[in-house]
């Protein structure tokens, strides 16, 4: 069995490093520069905060992406089936917490940031669990 539309093994390693570069890049971004709490904040779609926003977004979005659809060192049904899995019930979390978030929030931003970073953080985690469960079970 071929699996369709995965990157290669080694992508899931960029992916990885993608979302490490990410973190401390948010995490100092008052000390590189960008002023985005300010009272002189710029106006507009394209304003300073805006693109930061978007572009450490898409960093970490491409990042995990790449991760989670990466192929494994053996692809055969059984870890198809395990990644299927994990999809589904990343889809069922996803949808869990943009309900509560539709609810009890107004922050469309951080709605949107939850509503595309959940289900593939929540696949990573359950697909990797899922695997080191399974060769558990194999070594005993």
């Amino acid at each position: 069995m071929k699996p369709l539309f995965l990157f290669p093994y080694w992508c899931r390693y960029l992916g990885y490093i993608l979302v490490v570069v990410h973190i401390p890049i948010v995490l100092y971004k008052n000390e590189i520069g960008f002023d985005l709490h300010g009272a002189h904040a710029d106006t507009g779609i394209f304003n300073s905060r805006h693109v930061f926003f978007i572009s450490t977004t898409l960093l970490m979005a491409v990042g995990l992406f790449i991760a989670a659809f990466s192929k494994e060192k053996i692809e055969d049904e059984q870890i198809v089936q395990l990644r299927l899995d994990s999809l589904q019930w990343a889809v069922y979390v996803n949808y869990l917490f943009l309900i509560i978030s539709l609810v009890f929030s107004t922050d469309t931003e951080h709605i949107l940031f939850l509503n595309l970073l959940v289900p593939l953080v929540f696949f990573i985690i359950r697909f990797r669990w899922k695997i080191f469960r399974n060769n558990r079970l194999i070594k005993e």
